[in-house]
């Protein structure tokens, strides 16, 4: 069995290349796989500490997999909103760069 602290050694790295990526690139693809990323990276964390505190008094054995269904359930309509301003983007602009949505207004 892995250690918690090596699943959240793990979820913490994820995470972090995952907001630095968004953080640093002007792509929007890129920005929406990082943002997918950090959320993946929180799912693991939840599946950890699931497997860890299982059936305990605190919580039932499967509040991690219900919490990871939920991200999962926000991460597809983060991608489908993400994908129509792209799609938007693109058709007005010939463009996926960030710094061109500001012209997406009236």
């Amino acid at each position: 069995m892995v250690p918690i602290e090596h699943v959240i050694a793990l979820s913490g790295a994820l995470f972090t290349i995952g907001l630095v990526g968004a953080l640093v690139r002007r792509n929007l693809i890129v920005i929406l796989m990082c943002i997918e990323l950090m959320l993946n990276a929180v799912n693991l964390a939840f599946v950890g500490f699931n497997r860890v505190w299982a059936g305990s008094e605190a919580g039932s054995a499967l509040e991690g997999h219900v919490f990871v269904l939920m991200v999962i359930t926000v991460a597809a309509a983060e991608v489908a909103v993400g994908l129509g301003i792209l799609i938007a983007l693109v058709r007005n602009r010939d463009s996926v760069n960030v710094e061109d949505v500001s012209l997406l207004k009236w």
